[in-house]
């Protein structure tokens, strides 16, 4: 009876990791990549200007 105890704690432990991250995820807004490739697109450019200017 204690290996079915011990068994059953992963398997708990299972369910609610599933349950928090179906949760965790329900929550979450759709957004784009936009900002984050006009940052970089301004990362390269700057990178460029830098590399050219020697």
């Amino acid at each position: 009876m204690g290996a079915l105890v011990w068994l059953l704690i992963p398997l708990v432990a299972a369910v609610a990791a599933g349950l928090w991250g179906s949760w965790a995820n329900r929550t979450r807004r759709t957004r784009s990549d936009g900002p984050e490739l006009d940052g970089y697109a301004r990362f390269r450019e700057a990178m460029e200007r830098s590399h050219t200017g020697g």
